[in-house]
């Protein structure tokens, strides 16, 4: 509480029975309620709570008590500590889930073990709230449920954000190591620009006979004619 005594009630209870400040004063050195302080006046509040002198453990000075005695209208203010104390560390633990939702953790594990294998126990673990011991028992069809266990995405379930769900995602692809062709096999690559459109061999065309005249028969006879007589020639 900020701005407040250490012990606000005890305190109250101390400047009730020692002072002659005001409810509404007191109320407002404690942040307590103004009726609470009158009803540890009245007795019906905060009985068997001993009271805390605030002089004692530093955090009012008598000088302002006796300031605001005098002024009902006088706020107290509280004394600054000289030590300052480190704030302590919240340890992260798995989220929690509502009871109301509680029911659909199951079907949102079975959905990121079916979508994202990828992911981590642990990771399954921050997105849902759940245990390990509940994620095995799905893996392993274990569940007292798994008959009747449907796969339901936890961001429409509302037990997690798709921002949360995109940075385990990340976090899973960093974490897996790069794929490697097996020996032997090489990935098909595009060949280079000036490859794909520089001067390369010509296209093969396949050739051409050449056309070929019509047969003229006379033409035929009159030159085998010819041949016959300069054989009759030469015999003579």
């Amino acid at each position: 509480m900020a701005n407040a005594p250490l012990m606000p009630k005890a305190t109250a209870v101390w400047l009730v029975e020692n002072t002659a400040l005001t409810f509404d004063q007191i109320a407002d050195f404690c942040k307590l309620h103004v009726l609470e302080v009158k009803g540890i006046a009245d007795g019906e509040v905060a009985q068997g709570i001993k009271g805390s002198d605030p002089m004692t453990t530093s955090q009012l000075a008598r000088e302002e008590i006796e300031r605001a005695e005098k002024n009902p209208n006088y706020r107290l203010k509280l004394l600054e500590s000289k030590v300052r104390l480190p704030e302590p560390k919240r340890r992260r633990g798995p989220r929690y889930t509502p009871v109301s939702k509680r029911q659909d953790r199951p079907n949102a594990i079975l959905w990121l073990l079916r979508n994202h294998p990828e992911l981590k126990d642990s990771q399954i673990m921050r997105l849902v709230g759940t245990t390990k011991t509940t994620i095995e028992s799905i893996k392993e069809r274990t569940h007292w449920n798994a008959a009747h266990l449907t796969p339901m995405d936890p961001v429409t379930l509302g037990l997690c954000s798709q921002i949360d769900l995109d940075i385990e995602v990340q976090r899973s692809s960093k974490d897996r190591p790069a794929t490697v062709a097996p020996s032997g096999e090489h990935e098909a690559t595009l060949l280079p620009v000036d490859v794909s459109i520089g001067d390369g061999p010509e296209p093969f065309v396949p050739s051409r006979k050449p056309r070929e005249e019509p047969i003229d028969l006379e033409t035929v006879f009159a030159k085998l004619g010819g041949s016959r007589k300069s054989e009759a020639d030469d015999e003579e």
